[in-house]
């Protein structure tokens, strides 16, 4: 078996705040091999931060320890901002939530994303656009042409998501995080997103982490899942075997995830724990 991309134990990330420490992430320890990882809890459960953590995106109010945090051998704990700059982007990227408030408004397409591979790849300008263009394609825009010379502001959701896609994978990293790609997406382009993120993953023989609150789809896209609560890792599961969850929790949200197979007059609520929290 090949060494995992991405080793984690025992990450910490913590905030001060007025009424003391806030411990967003908590003991979270997983390995990440070239398989798509889901991840998934409620809104403030820690994902995101867990995300930004690995790319170095906190603020510097954050304090973030683990035992280790390493990418394919080097150490993420050690690293300068310099090696951040030669990490990010080139070997690891992140696909933010909402691209139209991730993406410049003020740069066309075409010069956002050829910018990438001007910088990561060391390549000419007119070698950039050809980059672009084939990323682009790559992702299913149907007139890379067109879309190259548009503004953020000219793009529907499901196309701003792709150029955030294209931009992320033109310089060709072996590790994507994707935070919640197809939150603001209807289901069609939702399937959409997907499916181009999958064909890109198996090509390439990338790493994927999904960070998400859809059970439904992490659990027919992903490999493996971990679910988080309260910034802890309380279970990691095989996405197939979801259904036959330990921790209440996970139960928990599998039994309030809506089916159409299944007629409910109301679906079921999260009960807590406090003893989840220990």
């Amino acid at each position: 078996m090949s060494e995992p991309l991405l080793i984690v134990d025992d990450l910490e990330v913590t905030f001060p705040g007025r009424t003391g420490v806030t411990r967003a992430v908590r003991n979270a320890s997983f390995t990440l091999g070239r398989e798509r990882l889901g991840i998934v809890g409620e809104s403030g459960s820690g994902k995101t931060t867990m995300g930004r953590a690995l790319l170095g995106l906190l603020p510097h109010t954050a304090k973030v320890t683990a035992r280790a945090m390493s990418y394919e051998g080097t150490s993420l704990l050690a690293c300068t901002e310099r090696d951040w700059q030669q990490l990010r982007g080139r070997r690891m990227s992140m696909v933010m939530q909402d691209a139209k408030y991730s993406l410049n408004p003020v740069k066309t397409v075409g010069k956002q994303i050829g910018e990438t591979a001007f910088l990561h790849l060391r390549t000419d300008r007119k070698d950039a656009r050809r980059r672009t263009l084939a990323m682009l394609e790559a992702v299913q825009i149907r007139d890379p042409e067109l879309v190259y010379r548009l503004y953020p502001h000219q793009l529907s959701g499901g196309m701003g998501q792709r150029v955030m896609i294209a931009m992320m994978l033109i310089a060709e990293p072996e590790l994507l995080i994707a935070d919640e790609p197809t939150s603001a997406l209807d289901v069609t382009v939702q399937n959409e997103v997907l499916r181009i993120l999958d064909d890109l993953v198996r090509e390439r023989g990338m790493g994927l982490i999904m960070i998400s609150h859809n059970l439904t789809m992490v659990s027919s896209f992903c490999n493996r899942v971990l679910i988080m609560y309260a910034g802890r890792i309380v279970e990691e599961i095989a996405a197939r075997d979801l259904q036959n969850a330990h921790h209440p929790y996970t139960r928990a949200l599998v039994a309030a995830t809506p089916s159409l197979d299944v007629r409910r007059d109301e679906l079921a609520t999260v009960t807590r724990d406090p003893e989840w929290l220990k």
